[in-house]
């Protein structure tokens, strides 16, 4: 089965408001200004002259790396290579900070079109500079968990109640998703969060990996993938993948970031349920 599609750089992945599938994110239409609907991917295109080198799509735990700048523009830089996640997928941009000559400047935000642009305080470092990133570790922290726990609850919705996700959008303090559903009840939402909290305390391993796209459109539901939303262009895919009791639980593309055992995860509590609009359920949860 697959479970949160959520695909976003060498993948496809939901994000953004446009209609259009782009190099950034698998288009998505959106329901209100803070839930995000699937109907875009996010592709990450081989590193070259201008394109940033997404390293976050190798490693979510590094928070520390050298890069020059390649651009330099009123308030953005565009680096050769980042670990700076850029928002995308309802996964808020990472923050940190950029040090270079002994001056230092704020990341306040991360985006991706064209390539993925870095947003400073202050006069921006010059063109050539070569400078150490600094990633917000706990920010990072607190998302990859949110976005991994998504995973399991999009997989949870689907393998057991048939209830695609529509949209989702990660906060620092909690997370909400959308599902395919007429109404959730207290039993319905009890049982949910026992399944999540099951493969939290089961400490399963997460693993990612590149996948020939010919391969995935085979292996890969795609209810789940929107592979065809994808440019013929992009040859192969991200892959998430969450080991389950036997075998494999939930694999789906997607270029988010994600813990490494669902024991990072944390316990998970269900907090909220309401509509969102007809025929579909928002719940809201916390991690502890």
């Amino acid at each position: 089965m697959t479970g949160f599609s959520c695909i976003s750089t060498p993948i496809a992945v939901t994000s953004g408001t446009s209609n259009k599938a782009d190099d950034n994110h698998l288009t998505r239409t959106q329901a209100s200004p803070s839930i995000q609907r699937y109907d875009r991917l996010d592709t990450r295109p081989a590193p070259c002259s201008g394109v940033t080198d997404a390293l976050y799509l190798d490693s979510s735990t590094e928070r520390r790396f050298e890069a020059t700048v390649e651009r330099s523009l009123d308030s953005r830089v565009v680096l050769d290579r980042t670990h700076f996640y850029p928002e995308g997928g309802g996964q808020p941009a990472d923050r940190g900070t950029l040090v270079a000559d002994g001056r230092e400047w704020t990341v306040t935000d991360v985006q991706k079109s064209d390539t993925i642009y870095h947003h400073v305080t202050g006069e921006p470092p010059a063109e050539g500079t070569v400078a150490t990133g600094t990633v917000d570790a706990d920010r990072r922290d607190t998302l990859t968990r949110y976005h991994t726990a998504q995973h399991l609850l999009s997989a949870v919705l689907l393998d057991e109640y048939d209830a695609p996700t529509r949209g989702n959008q990660i906060y620092t303090g909690y997370a909400r998703l959308d599902a395919a559903y007429d109404r959730f009840g207290e039993t319905e939402l009890a049982d949910i969060e026992a399944r999540m909290n099951a493969h939290v305390e089961a400490d399963r391993d997460i693993r990612w990996y590149t996948l020939d796209r010919e391969k995935a459109e085979i292996e890969l539901d795609p209810e789940r993938t929107r592979i065809e939303l994808l440019p013929d262009s992009i040859t192969e895919l991200r892959i998430v993948e969450i080991a389950g009791e036997e075998g494999v639980f939930d694999r789906t593309a997607c270029a988010g970031t994600h813990v490494e055992q669902t024991g990072d995860i944390g316990f998970v509590v269900i907090t909220e349920r309401e509509s969102a609009g007809a025929g579909e359920e928002r719940i809201r949860i916390e991690l502890e």
